[in-house]
């Protein structure tokens, strides 16, 4: 049982719109054996994972997989269900799950769903092992596995007050990303974004919270604002603080200047004894200690969020009862064994634990560990009531008085908190503190929910829901506006086109493509960026106001989409597909399967912008939660005229005008001779091109005007669209640099170049070595018949093929069909084809150079452009200077008219001027 590889498709993917891990999995010997036919096997694992009997199956009854299993079924769908119920064990409840044969024999792939990264993959692990030793009857310590499973996910998921956040934020729409593996999130995207930590966001005043670290600079913040808090003051030593204690006279209360949850603090405590046995344990925490008058009366905390109080409840401190039978430390062991309770702070309540300070308590009372208090008394563990050291937790919100209230508010802004936790002392939360000498004895950064969130008595509090409220106001989603482009070819035109489109609105806009991550023009990364980390950082920046991402799809099937939902989704062709055969992608309809993906999370009020003349690309339209807008050249497409007939949105062209409709109603855009892209109409997949983003900017609202004026500024030269039917004119010779790269892309680019007059015609071409033998076969064979002039090469794109083997297929193609060809030459190496053809090219030839590695082949020809420049330069800036000396040496009146040198030498000739 051998992983192949585990990948984690970290957003929305072909499985499910969530993220799930998808392991291939070896079965080996293990192919074909049926549970049924193991001895021993069913008993074996339903005995040591008897809570599966909740797993429903595909019988759909509780038990139904344990049905599954005494029929007959095999170790992929074993090892997803074992992964699952693992997963829920250690505290991530998750119920998705798939076992998926692949076209290999015993090779199949375990999809499920997963809460965490790290622990799914744990837990996929263990999933296997456990199988392994149920099927060869080998010994297998499930409780200890189990208990570390736990012991990872309370480590490495979000703790209670994170995820109640994160939930809230799920309820309202807002989308959020994990940054760390602590607790930093990210909600919303781009400009829109904000940030929390714990219980802590981006406007979380570092200098407030530096205040309230400091207990002593709180009780003056709080003193300022007429707030009530307790009489003390620091101290340096042990002997200090008893002096501390003596002028304060009565009970005190001992503590670390800047501790928290709770730690080294000792309440209620009088003795000389006491008093230095606390200051030890505070001391160990914070080099700076308090001693402060105690108050006595019920732990209160009030939690405030954005000026409000939303929660408050009464703490109760570690305690035990005791049985008459029992000693204190079983006691503790009893109520440590509830399952809220656990060593981190992921659960509800924390264990109770015997440590120093818990044993002065118990000293006080007289007794210790080993002592067996009567029955029904009641055992201190602790003074404090912090949840942290194991107390527990009363709801009060509603008894809360609002004078109370009000001073809970009044401590808050005077540290200068958004949000904060006060801990009072009072007899009773429901009358003034000022009746009753309450006091306000901390102001909390970052204070924990949990108390709120799942209260041992009383109701929860919607808190999450009110730190969400305070960051985002009604109606706001934290989203920036989103356009996803997918297709087999166009995709990076088409992205890049919806950009440049976009930037006329105002709008500061980042783009991710095959050839980088942008900006606005900014290129901030280069190489292949069309995958889910690139979109992920567009998302990340604060300065992005709306993104535009191609989608392709290798990454679609290595981890999934960036996003969880997209306001425009372009799906520009599928054809005759590519790349297929890998990925378990042999079929077209497979492929479009994959590209799908994008149009799946469509948001009810967005649109999939779909190619009607694509049967497969126009039959995902059923599959958009939004609306539809089509896009075809031909404006009486049956596809697009039904969608029309039906009321829905259109995009075509008639006599030139490019045509927005919706129903019977039509608004032209712009004309196409005036989109240089097209050539002035004259380039079909262009046209397309041009459909498609003004079908995506429709659909994101822009104005036509500004996108008839984007459109018009939108050129194919090598500045804006770097390797798309960039044309040039070299030596004489016409060149076309495109980067397609498939037999449906050369077809297009053939009939593009069709057009052109040119009678001779050579090619430089080339393509990845992990396309099928026949998709290459079927490009030679297109090249065969198309161009006079074939110039192959291979470079370091083979991709586990050996040197050779590519040229080899397009020769098999080329020998298939040499209706045209005249002569075929191999080259090695992308840049050193491009220099020979261009050294080669005769006046008159038209030249298609396929740029399969765009920024080497741009370079290559920029390079070469600037070293033919150099020369002619020389030559007009002399002939330039030969003028000018004639003009300065003829008679005035024979003078010549001013010399005005060419465009291209104008910058030479002022230098040498």
């Amino acid at each position: 049982m051998e992983f192949r590889k585990v990948l984690a498709l970290r957003g929305p993917n072909i499985w499910a719109n969530f993220p799930v891990i998808e392991a291939w999995v070896d079965l080996g010997e293990l192919k074909d054996s049926a549970s049924n036919a193991i001895p021993g096997f069913n008993e074996r694992l339903m005995a040591w994972l008897p809570s599966m009997i909740e797993h429903r199956c595909s019988i759909g009854e509780r038990g139904g997989f344990f049905e599954r299993l005494r029929r007959g079924t095999y170790p992929a769908h074993i090892l997803e269900h074992v992964t699952l119920e693992l997963q829920s064990l250690a505290g991530a409840d998750v119920g998705f799950g798939k076992a998926r044969e692949t076209s290999e024999e015993g090779v199949y792939r375990v999809i499920f769903r997963y809460r965490e990264e790290s622990l799914g993959r744990a837990c996929l692990e263990a999933a296997r092992d456990l199988l392994l030793a149920a099927i060869y009857d080998r010994p297998f310590d499930v409780a200890a596995t189990i208990n570390r499973l736990r012991d990872l996910g309370a480590r490495v998921l979000l703790g209670p007050s994170t995820n109640a956040i994160v939930e809230a934020a799920r309820a309202r729409n807002i989308p959020h990303m994990r940054m760390n593996t602590a607790s930093l999130v990210q909600f919303g995207y781009g400009s829109k974004q904000r940030r929390i930590q714990a219980a802590e966001t981006d406007r979380t005043s570092a200098i407030a919270e530096s205040i309230a670290q400091d207990k002593e600079l709180t009780r003056m913040f709080l003193r300022s604002v007429g707030v009530p808090c307790a009489e003390g003051r620091p101290v340096v030593s042990a002997e200090d603080a008893w002096e501390a204690a003596q002028e304060i006279g009565g009970a005190v209360v001992v503590k670390p200047r800047d501790g928290n949850q709770g730690r080294g603090v000792a309440a209620n405590i009088s003795t000389r004894e006491q008093v230095l046995q606390a200051y030890q344990a505070a001391s160990e925490i914070s080099d700076s200690v308090l001693v402060e008058k105690y108050a006595p009366g019920h732990d209160y905390r009030v939690l405030v969020v954005g000026g409000k109080v939303v929660a408050a409840a009464r703490r109760e401190p570690a305690q035990v009862i005791g049985d008459g039978v029992r000693t204190v430390a079983e006691l503790v062991e009893i109520v440590n064994a509830d399952p809220r309770r656990g060593e981190h702070h992921a659960t509800v309540l924390s264990k109770i634990k015997l440590d120093v300070i818990a044993l002065a308590v118990l000293a006080e009372q007289g007794l210790s560990p080993e002592s067996v208090p009567p029955a029904g008394k009641v055992v201190f563990i602790r003074r404090n009531a912090n949840l942290s050291t194991g107390g527990t937790a009363i709801d009060v919100t509603e008894r809360v008085h609002p004078a109370v209230a009000a001073r809970a508010i009044d401590a808050a802004r005077a540290i200068g908190l958004d949000i904060a936790g006060i801990d009072i002392i009072a007899q009773d939360i429901s009358i003034p503190l000022e009746e009753q000498g309450g006091i306000v004895v901390e102001v909390n950064a970052a204070p924990g929910l949990r108390m709120h969130l799942e209260p041992s008595v009383g109701i929860s509090r919607p808190v999450g829901q009110a730190i969400i409220d305070m960051m985002f106001e009604p109606g706001d989603n934290g989203r920036i506006p989103i356009a996803a482009v997918t297709g087999v070819n166009g995709k990076t035109t088409v992205t890049r086109f919806i950009a440049h489109i976009l930037k006329g609105t105002g709008k500061r806009v980042g783009m991710t493509c095959t050839d980088g991550i942008y900006v606005d023009d900014r290129r901030i990364d280069t190489g292949d960026c069309s995958g889910p980390q690139s979109a992920r950082n567009i998302l990340m920046n604060p300065t992005v106001d709306a993104a535009v991402f191609e989608t392709a799809r290798g990454g679609i099937l290595r981890a999934g989409l960036a996003f969880d939902q997209c306001d425009v989704a372009v799906v520009t062709n599928i054809g005759d597909g590519d790349h297929l055969g890998l990925s378990e992608i042999h079929t077209v309809e497979d492929l479009a399967k994959v590209k799908r993906c994008i149009i799946d999370v469509v948001a009810p009020t967005g649109a999939g912008v779909l190619n009607a003349e694509d049967p497969l690309t126009a039959a995902m339209a059923p599959y958009c939660p939004g609306s539809v807008v089509f896009f075809a050249v031909d404006g009486q497409n049956p596809v697009l005229a039904q969608h029309r007939a039906d009321g829905g949105r259109a995009v075509f062209v008639r006599d030139g005008i490019v045509v927005f409709a919706q129903g019977d109603r039509e608004e032209p855009v712009l004309a196409l001779e005036r989109v240089p892209l097209t050539h002035g109409g004259t380039i079909r997949f262009e046209v397309e091109n041009t459909l498609a983003a003004v079908g995506a900017a429709l659909a994101l609202q822009v104005p036509t005007e500004i996108i008839a004026a984007r459109a018009e500024s939108f050129a194919a030269d090598m500045s804006k669209v770097p390797g798309r039917f960039n044309i040039l004119e070299i030596n004489g010779a016409t060149c076309v640099i495109d980067y397609g790269h498939n037999a449906h892309a050369l077809q297009a680019m053939i009939d593009a170049l069709n057009t052109f007059p040119h009678q001779r015609r050579t090619a430089v071409y080339s393509t990845a070595g992990d396309r099928r033998d026949c998709d290459i076969v079927r490009m030679g064979e297109l090249l065969g018949g198309a161009f006079d002039r074939v110039i192959l090469y291979e470079d370091h794109y083979t991709r586990g093929r050996a040197d050779g083997e590519i040229i080899g297929l397009f020769r098999q193609g080329l020998a298939a069909n040499a209706t045209r060809v005249q002569s075929i030459e191999e080259i090695r190496g992308a840049v050193a084809s491009v220099e020979h053809a261009l050294n080669t090219a005769q006046p008159g030839e038209l030249m298609l150079i396929q740029a399969d590695a765009i920024d080497e082949t741009v370079d290559c020809v920029r390079r070469y452009l600037d070293a033919l420049a150099v020369p002619q330069q020389a030559a007009e800036v002399e002939q330039i200077a030969a003028k000018v000396a004639a003009q300065a040496s003829a008679p005035a009146d024979e003078a010549a008219a001013p010399v005005k040198p060419s465009a291209t030498t104008a910058k030479a000739s002022l230098k040498v001027k």
